[in-house]
């Protein structure tokens, strides 16, 4: 997707966890802490929700990448709930894009032995299709 993205472009955060340094410096803003605790309510859901309710959570969520102004978002979330928001934020001009990482294993030397640290580093963004 890098190739395709344009330059300086902005893209929503539309996922429960911060943003990495290396998504801020690919172009991925967060929301405002009472916007990000409202996208996390709409995201959470305790019981196996209707259609209708993932339809309606959909275009919620939706509208505040649109009123961002925003071309692109980052998603990411229940596997169930993904394509309604792909939709919506389709119908408003939106693209939706999932992030991709690369898993990196390292040993670290601690005082009792050793340890392994996996991180998550971000290459990129794969967009819905």
């Amino acid at each position: 997707m890098k190739e395709n993205m344009k330059e300086n472009m902005r893209i929503l955060n539309l996922t429960q966890h911060s943003a990495s340094d290396e998504q801020i410096a690919a172009g991925v803003v967060e929301l405002s802490k009472n916007q990000k605790q409202k996208l996390a309510e709409l995201l959470t859901f305790g019981y196996i929700p209707s259609n209708e309710e993932l339809t309606n959570r959909a275009n919620e969520i939706a509208e505040i990448a649109h009123k961002e102004g925003m071309h692109a978002a980052m998603i990411g979330g229940a596997p169930f709930f993904m394509s309604h928001l792909e939709d919506a934020l389709r119908v408003r001009g939106v693209v939706p894009l999932y992030a991709f990482s690369k898993r990196e294993s390292r040993e670290e030397k601690t005082e009792d032995g050793t340890r392994k640290v996996n991180v998550f580093r971000h290459i990129g963004f794969v967009p819905a299709k």
